[in-house]
């Protein structure tokens, strides 16, 4: 079985209110899921606007990150309350943590996305963390969301960080699918590859001018929010479970195991290794184009304002036997990075990161 896409998408300026019709005659009984504080008035207002349709609405608020914690309390306020539906609005790890819950009550997901930072609102998957925000596993999902609500109005509401994050995430989809994925024989997974190279030179083009343009009638801001929140997830509904993340999502879940006291985006920490993932590709797979890749993600990433190394994101890997945690989670048995073509082991994570930490690897 393969969960491609959300049954219902509604995108646009009128995404949310062209959906309430559908909400209602889905639910009567909605428990609306969020975190920060500072999208607290906007699930207001879809909590007043869900009132307004006489539904019977309660609301939660996660605690950490998509964590067995959280889950598990809010699985038990939707029990109290006899909850027919999660509304999950945030950013991915509120839309990981609905669709997880819904699917282990047996109820139906919307995910309304407050960010463009992750393709989490069309997705059959969901990320699971600790309470301090450490990689533990992706747990595949039955099905995708019944309803996912892309109101560009409330993308236009999180701060620009969350695009740069989005823009760097979904770039990944390109250099992770192409590489693991390349030699499979499977008229799908290939559509979803070439799919995520348009998708790839699209942010190329419009990222910059998205990330500092006005949203007011401007394609490039438009193009590129779509891009991170509705064809990236694509890309992985089409190409299914063959096209697959490979070390940069590996380095990505290896840094988090590391506690640091600012938090980062997950495409913050993915766009560093999407850049170590191209330089492992020059080192053990005599990819000749891996540097110009580099240089060229690079210039974008400066652009966006995004963290290029190790260090940017507060952590320094040549103390407290840092380094060799990184290499040792990257490298364990169940690691994305082991689908990649050619064989990597911990010597060459250390390797690296070594040299890239220490910038004898020129950008």
């Amino acid at each position: 079985m393969q969960s491609i896409s959300p049954e219902t998408i509604y995108r646009g300026n009128s995404a949310w209110e062209k959906s309430l019709p559908q909400i209602t005659k889905l639910t009567k009984s909605p428990l609306i899921l969020g975190r920060g504080i500072q999208t607290n008035n906007l699930r207001n207002n879809i909590l007043n606007d869900l009132k307004n349709q006489k539904l019977n609405v309660n609301s939660a608020n996660l605690q950490f990150d998509c964590c067995y914690e959280d889950i598990s309390r809010v699985k038990n306020i939707i029990s109290n309350n006899n909850n027919d539906c999660v509304i999950a609005a945030g950013g991915g790890k509120v839309l990981d943590s609905g669709k997880y819950i819904a699917e282990s009550l047996n109820i139906p997901c919307i995910t309304v996305p407050l960010s463009a930072s992750t393709c989490a609102g069309w997705t059959a998957l969901s990320n699971i963390y600790t309470k301090d925000g450490q990689f533990i596993k992706d747990v595949a999902l039955g099905s995708c969301p019944k309803i996912l609500v892309f109101d560009h109005k409330f993308i236009q509401t999180a701060p620009s960080r969350t695009l740069a994050s989005g823009i760097a995430d979904a770039l990944a989809k390109w250099y992770e699918s192409s590489i693991t994925s390349s030699k499979i024989d499977d008229g799908l997974v290939q559509h979803a590859i070439q799919i995520s190279r348009v998708l790839r030179d699209q942010l190329l083009i419009d990222g910059g001018k998205a990330f500092k343009g006005q949203f007011e009638n401007n394609p490039s801001w438009q193009n590129t929010v779509e891009a991170c929140g509705l064809t990236a997830g694509l890309v992985g509904g089409i190409g299914g479970e063959k096209c697959r993340t490979a070390a940069a999502h590996a380095i990505h879940n290896a840094i988090t195991q590391i506690i640091t006291p600012n938090k980062f985006l997950h495409g913050e920490i993915v766009g560093v290794g999407l850049l170590l993932q191209l330089r492992l590709e020059e080192m053990k797979n005599n990819n000749k184009l891996a540097d110009q890749s580099i240089k060229q993600l690079f210039v974008l990433m400066k652009e966006l304002n995004l963290p290029t190394t190790i260090g940017q994101l507060g952590i320094n890997v040549f103390e407290n036997n840092n380094l060799e945690k990184i290499a040792d989670f990257t490298c364990r048995d169940k690691s994305e990075i082991h689908f990649l073509p050619f064989e990597i082991n911990k010597w060459d994570i250390i390797e690296v990161i070594s040299n890239f930490e220490q910038q004898k690897i020129k950008t």
